[in-house]
């Protein structure tokens, strides 16, 4: 069975990364999978059977308009023509979906971040939502947050969780360091929530010389020029390391005591999820939709009111000052493996690309 996939570009983000987590899990049960793409970069180690497809030229300066011109000339060639397409990201979804109609494919739209969240092309992200999904043949979404606004405009809407790839920590025999940890790049800090961070921790890195806060993810110069600047205004630049883009994530959550998500927005974090996968105590606000259907307060993390910045603060210092607490949390996490196990989130994908086929 042919199965293509298709998002702006595969530079490294979340959506990106679940989609590749997708891609490569169906390519090894024998699907046949192509990725196509409207722009650089390509980031990620992808199944060697995984064909990629560029759409990248065209002189249509419209983005949405190119996206549909393109993916209409690649797919006029019938071979071309997948049994199943899967749309990443509203804004391809609303060209593949319209593209898809056309030429008869079974489509599915997958949206990775809460309907309330518009960053970008408001106007174009609502449209779409509220009168394009309508015609996916099926349109994934995170949590249950989401589900009355798509099943209010008529979406065949179906909650699938993000897979994790990690492999969940089984015991508690790697040495653990004292760090606190953030994910996410640093040009979105706004969003990620580290210029709060960065305020509310100080008292703790004050009174714990000995801790430090580490933030991994793209470091673009706008993000880190005005973070680092803040860290050194507060004093704590010493004690706050900007890590930058790194491959070995999986391997700093594990050495790493303490994870915290202090986004103003989103979705379904993947970060937490692999957080807990290796054992880390966490920490999160409770946002508006994500946080709260992964962790269970006091049980296997911590929930924090959302942008309550002085609870926020109390409740690292709380861990950072509890060895204990964090023993107990990092036990507690083994309860999320079925719910976000790879296999068993993309046997729901399979299951979802073969009905009414």
């Amino acid at each position: 069975m042919k199965v293509d996939f298709t998002i702006t570009s595969l530079r490294r983000g979340g959506g990106e990364s679940v989609l590749v987590t997708i891609a490569n899990n169906l390519a090894s049960r024998g699907y046949e999978i192509k990725i196509i793409t409207y722009s650089l970069p390509h980031e990620y180690e992808l199944n060697p059977k995984i064909k990629i497809v560029k759409l990248h030229s065209g002189i249509i300066k419209n983005q949405t308009l190119r996206y549909i011109h393109e993916l209409y000339k690649y797919y006029r060639i019938k071979n071309n023509r997948p049994d199943a397409l899967i749309s990443f990201m509203t804004q391809t979804s609303l060209s593949a979906i319209l593209i898809a109609k056309l030429f008869r494919i079974h489509i599915i739209a997958s949206e990775h971040t809460n309907h309330a969240r518009t960053s970008t092309n408001k106007r174009l992200v609502n449209f779409t939502r509220k009168y394009i999904y309508r015609f996916a043949n099926y349109v994934t979404i995170l949590t249950s947050y989401d589900l009355e606004f798509y099943k209010k405009n008529k979406s065949n809407a179906v909650i699938v969780t993000n897979p994790c790839t990690f492999k969940q920590v089984s015991d508690s025999i790697i040495q653990k360091e004292k760090i606190i940890l953030g994910i996410g790049g640093l040009h979105k800090y706004h969003i990620k929530g580290f210029d709060n961070l960065l305020k509310l921790i100080k008292p703790v890195l004050d009174k714990h010389k000995d801790w430090k806060l580490m933030l991994v993810g793209e470091t673009k110069i706008s993000g880190y020029d005005f973070l680092y600047q803040l860290a050194k205004d507060l004093k704590i630049e010493n004690q706050v390391v900007f890590a930058g883009l790194r491959d070995d994530v999986q391997n700093i959550m594990s050495k790493s005591e303490i994870f915290v998500l202090s986004s103003r927005n989103e979705g379904l974090p993947m970060v937490l999820i692999e957080a807990m996968f290796q054992g880390m105590a966490c920490v999160s606000y409770n946002c508006v939709s994500g946080p709260s259907d992964i962790i269970e307060n006091n049980i296997n993390g911590i929930l924090v009111s959302d942008q309550d910045q002085t609870e926020m603060a109390f409740q690292i210092n709380r861990l950072v000052e509890d060895k204990q607490l964090r023993d107990k949390l990092s036990r507690s996490t083994s309860k999320i493996a079925s719910k976000f196990d790879e296999d068993l989130v993309c046997n729901k994908w399979e299951s979802l690309i073969k009905s009414e086929l």
